[in-house]
């Protein structure tokens, strides 16, 4: 397994959207550990592939708080449920050390493939909700703090770049 390198806001490889996985192979399997690999690695909850500059439709996440109930959807799908909105406050591994609240909706269901390329159906709610909608929005080249005023999405992009200025000299 490798740990990949992850992008970051501003990054304009984050924008792009996925394609679907056209056959879950043995790259794509890889892929789906290595990604858990380097989502465990860097603390976080959640990684889709493009973070990870794939543009395949691959998220891997695990919310448990033993970190030992990992989940990876190839091509997944959302309907929303529930459509009560879940306020939670965000974090992304693509926009490091920046947390705000996000109304997202409280239940979904998820429909994907699994790593045996068979399809299944999961209601998900609450956090595990929450982090599935996130990481789509990576597929679809969307980042949490789109959902945030377009001051403060200029004040991330502005503490961004310094950070990338300050790490490269």
């Amino acid at each position: 397994m490798a740990i990949l390198n992850i992008l970051t806001f501003p990054d304009p490889r984050l924008r792009q959207c996925a394609k679907p996985v056209a056959s879950v192979d043995a790259f794509i399997q890889k892929l789906a550990q290595d990604m858990l690999e380097t989502m465990y690695e860097a603390n976080g909850i959640g990684l889709a592939a493009t973070q990870v500059n794939v543009h395949q439709q691959i998220i891997v996440m695990d919310v448990s708080s033993e970190r030992n109930q990992p989940n990876i959807f190839i091509n997944p799908e959302i309907k929303v449920m529930d459509p009560a909105l879940f306020v939670y406050k965000e974090g992304c591994l693509s926009v490091p050390d920046y947390f705000d609240k996000v109304k997202r909706p409280r239940k979904v269901q998820i429909n994907y493939l699994d790593l045996n390329n068979r399809p299944v159906q999961k209601e998900a709610e609450g956090l595990l909700s929450v982090c599935i909608q996130h990481e789509i929005d990576h597929l679809n080249g969307k980042l949490f703090i789109d959902y945030l005023s377009q001051l403060k999405r200029e004040r991330i992009k502005k503490q961004q770049i310094k950070k990338l200025r300050r790490a490269a000299h």
